[in-house]
């Protein structure tokens, strides 16, 4: 396998990929209406894709008041680390960016990934497109 890499993607740019990620994890696999996946933020938000090689594997979203999104790695990558390289991409560049809270919508399945990383939950279990969802923040030093 090769490294995993990850950088900031160009919305305009890199919107065919994103939106490939999005649709193939949220869309087709879990079954999110496409009208909750796509939102305005999107054209506001900075986001990150991750590669193995020139592949495009992975992506999520910064919002400018610190919210993280959009965390999606393609099923056949899963288990290799590369959601934890682009969390730390996107902590790293909220961080730069002066926000010293991170704050996550986390799927229940996926809280456990969320605490390694630093966050805390916040929130009792709510649904979100269906699906058992827990806010989650995490506070810089």
């Amino acid at each position: 396998m090769n490294k995993i890499r990850v950088r900031v993607a160009d919305w305009q740019k890199d919107i065919a990929e994103i939106r490939r990620i999005r649709e193939t994890v949220f869309i087709a696999e879990q079954s999110v209406p496409p009208e909750l996946e796509w939102d305005a933020d999107d054209a506001t938000a900075v986001h990150f894709l991750a590669f193995e090689g020139d592949f495009p594997i992975g992506t999520a979203r910064l919002l400018p008041d610190g919210h993280i999104g959009r965390v999606s790695v393609l099923k056949d990558w899963r288990g290799m680390k590369v959601g934890d390289a682009l969390m730390q991409a996107v902590i790293a560049e909220a961080e730069a960016r002066g926000l010293k809270q991170q704050m996550l919508s986390a799927q229940v399945q996926a809280t456990a990934f969320y605490e390694r990383l630093g966050f805390s939950l916040v929130s009792e279990e709510f649904l979100e497109a269906g699906i058992p969802h827990v806010d989650m923040v995490r506070h810089s030093a």
